[in-house]
């Protein structure tokens, strides 16, 4: 994910962290120097939903404006491969799932 809180906040002619900040503030979000500092500087690892919220009323965008996806992952999961057996119309998988029989549900009480 691309955090876009910088660009978005150029676009809303907040140029400093510091007017950021006071923006927020009066929009009833209180946060600290550092934790500013990080959400302004770097991309944050976890984003509480209320904040995410206030910042984006703020900034007058959504969400989607504020964290936008960089690219699919590099490698996607392989599907297994397909075999045929000699009397099933279709094919079926390598992995073919079995039931276990275990211990037969109790009779419902009377």
């Amino acid at each position: 994910m691309q955090w876009n809180l910088r660009m978005k906040a150029a676009e809303a002619g907040i140029w400093q962290a510091t007017q950021m900040r006071r923006r927020l503030a009066e929009a009833g979000l209180e946060i600290s120097a550092g934790k500013m500092s990080m959400l302004w500087s770097r991309t944050p690892t976890t984003i509480r939903l209320d904040d995410l919220e206030v910042l984006c009323t703020v900034l007058g965008c959504t969400p989607c404006d504020l964290l936008v996806p960089t690219g699919l992952p590099a490698t996607q999961p392989e599907q297994a491969p397909m075999r045929a057996t000699g009397n099933d119309p279709a094919p079926s998988r390598t992995h073919d799932v079995v039931p276990s029989l275990g211990r037969p549900r109790s009779a419902p009480p009377l």
